[in-house]
């Protein structure tokens, strides 16, 4: 199974980025965006370093809270 995580780009430099999800940041690979305009504030998916996709503010927030509930239920 495959799993992305939404994040925020803080900045970006050439083919990497700095971005941020959840108070923890990590340097992502644009190499497989680079036909895509990216900019300070956008949102996109990580799988393993790599930025695979642009998504909206609300994308990201709806995948967040999708992640907490499931981490909630296995608490339980």
């Amino acid at each position: 199974m495959c799993l992305a995580i939404p994040m925020k780009v803080m900045e970006v430099d050439g083919f990497e980025a700095r971005c941020e999800a959840k108070g923890v940041e990590r340097q992502v690979n644009l190499f497989m965006m680079q036909d895509e305009a990216l900019e300070t504030g956008d949102y996109v998916m990580v799988h393993v370093g790599y930025a695979i996709q642009k998504v909206t503010p609300q994308e990201a927030q709806s995948a967040w809270e999708l992640f907490d509930q499931v981490l909630e239920a296995m608490d339980k």
